[in-house]
Formats: C-alpha cells, structure tokens, sequence
C-alpha cells in the first residue's frame, strides 16, 4: 500500500512539474523553464495532439524560450500529431524570426550529421548502392505515371512544367551538349530535345526503363547516347565531354546520393556563366519547413563545389487533386509551390 502511495505521489510531482513547465513556455520564462528541466520536468512532455513545448513556445513567439528549448536538446524538427512542424506553428502565428531561427537551427545540425556521418564511413560504403532494391524490382507504366512494385511512384504527369521550364533554362538554345541522370517518364528529356541539342546524355539504371527507352526508338535519335547503369557505374563515360546543362533526377537514392553527385558537377559542367546544373527539388517535399532547411542543405553543399544557387518559385496546383494520385502508394510533394534550383559556377 505504501508502495502504491509513493508512486502516486511522484505521478502527481511529475505532472505538476510538467504542468509548470507548459505554463512557463506559454509564458516565456526561460529561467523558470531551466529550474524546471533541471527539478525533472519531462521536455520531452507532449498534450494530447502531440504539441510539444517548442511548439508552444512557437506558437507564443518567445523566442529565447525557443532557443532555451533546443539547447536543452528538444529537436529543431519536433512535429505533432498531424506531422506539423513547431517552426509552422512560430509562422501560422507571424513569427517569422522563430521560424528562420529554426531553419538556421535545422541547417546547422544538418551539415554537422553530414559531416560526422561522411567521415565515420569507410569507402566501400560510401560506394555501395542505396538504390539496389528498387533497381530489382520490376516497374510498370501506368497511364501518366511510372510506378514501383509496391505502387511507389517513380515519375508522375504533374512534374512536367516542372521538367519543361528547367529544359528551356539548361539548353537556352540549340546546339549544345546535356545530360539528363534518370529517364522515368521522359519528361526531361522529351522537353530538352525541343531545343535541338548536338550531344544529348541520358542515364538510366533500371531495366524495365532502359528497355522501354529502346522500344521507344530513343537510342536511334540524333545526337542521343544511352549510358545504362547507376551513374556512378558510368561515371568515367559520363565525363568523357563538358556539358551545358546537367539534370539529376534518379529514384531510389538518398540525399547522400545527390550531395556525392554534386562534387562531380564541377568536372563536368561547361566553364561558362551560362552552363547549369539542377536537379528535382523533391527534398521535404511534404512538409514546407523541412524543404525550407534541405534547399538550405543543398545550397550549402552546391557552394562547397563552386556553385552558387538560385532558386526560382513555381506555384504547384495539378498535384493537389485526389485523382492524381490515385493508385499512388503515398504522395511524395503536396507544397503549393516548387523551389527549382539553378546552379552555376561562381565566376
């Protein structure tokens, strides 16, 4: 019995800890938010929609409450329930200086895992193939869509002035020499014909893809080579010319991918103010916070390589409607508009 009434007792000293901790967010008190955390108050403390203290704390716009909050290590990326971000709450509520601050907060930490990460692998394992999996498995076209076993979508319809306004800024004109890393639909390199271009590259890794490219007669048009394989299996034929303008769309990677890729742009990328770089800007595509920090990310990396980063806005509304993604597995954009990078060498 004295068991039981000890545990009560330090349940209701844990809540009421907790309690005062909510309160002091909602408040702003960062000393009395540190007396708490210290006394055992649980930061990790979420209500019943999954707010946690960052989010109250930027949903009330006290900042140094916010920066107190991190640096007693509550995550920069806390999300509720329903996958909102805290930084979406500080910017619903016109805090836009909380909402930066987290953005700095997301990129800072960001890199830093990057680096540590880059440097604690060995070179095999750098090397080894993260898209291996969906390379195996056997893809279907389907209307306006190109789709996995598992009813991922590799390439949809909606991406299209996606794909055309980012051909017209590769190859301004004809003549030139591009390449395109990721055949899906063909969009990208449908659009980048349109143009005329003396020398067309495409890449392409998947099977079912590459022989769709042949059925469709693409290695007997002018100018055109097929390199099939992952990029980085071909890369030494990749770089046996410059280019004009380089795409980087392939499915089945990860960020480490594209950030490996980009160190490669450089040795590839024509010597001229004209000559760009860009890739599908698919990073956080779900969520307007985590695209905010990963544009950041890239554009962090893409300057390492000697590239500055332009990103130009598309408003994105075809994508909204339900019968797009019908027989989708899950949507991978659903922002309202679309940041697409223009990368060029600083000169």
């Amino acid at each position: 019995m004295a068991d039981t009434t000890t545990e009560t007792i330090n349940d209701e000293k844990q809540n009421q800890l907790n309690l005062d901790l909510v309160k002091a967010c909602e408040e702003g008190n960062v000393e009395q938010i540190k007396s708490l955390i210290e006394a055992g108050a649980d930061i990790l403390y979420h209500d019943e929609k999954g707010k946690t203290l960052l989010h109250i704390a930027c949903e009330k716009g006290h900042k140094n409450a916010v920066s107190c909050l991190i640096r007693n290590h509550l995550a920069w990326n806390s999300v509720d329930f329903e996958g909102v971000s805290a930084a979406e709450y500080a910017k619903q509520a016109g805090h836009e200086d909380i909402y930066q601050d987290l953005v700095e907060e997301g990129v800072r930490t960001e890199v830093l895992l990057a680096y540590l990460d880059n440097r604690e692998k060995k070179p095999e394992e750098k090397l080894a193939a993260s898209n291996a999996d969906y390379l195996q498995r056997p893809l279907k076209y389907q209307d306006d869509k190109l789709l996995d076993s598992e009813l991922n979508a590799v390439m949809m319809g909606w991406e299209a002035p996606i794909m055309e306004k980012t051909a017209k800024i590769l190859c301004p004109k004809e003549g030139l020499s591009v390449m395109n890393i990721g055949f899906g639909l063909g969009l990208m390199d449908e659009a980048l014909q349109k143009y005329k271009p003396a020398h067309h590259t495409i890449v392409e890794a998947h099977p079912d893809v590459y022989k769709h490219m042949l059925e469709l007669g693409w290695d007997k048009r002018p100018g055109v080579r097929i390199l099939f394989g992952r990029w980085q299996d071909v890369l030494e034929q990749m770089k046996d010319r410059l280019y004009d303008g380089i795409y980087f769309d392939t499915f089945g990677e990860y960020y480490d991918d594209l950030h490996e890729f980009n160190d490669h742009v450089p040795d590839m990328l024509r010597d001229t103010p004209e000559a760009t770089y860009s890739f599908f800007n698919g990073l956080g595509g779900t969520n307007p916070f985590f695209h905010d920090v990963y544009c950041r990310v890239a554009s962090i990396d893409l300057r390492n390589c000697g590239l500055t980063t332009e990103y130009i806005t598309m408003p994105m509304t075809e994508q909204d409607s339900e019968v797009v993604w019908q027989g989708v597995k899950r949507r991978y954009w659903s922002l309202p508009t679309y940041n697409l990078p223009i990368c060029r060498f600083e000169l």
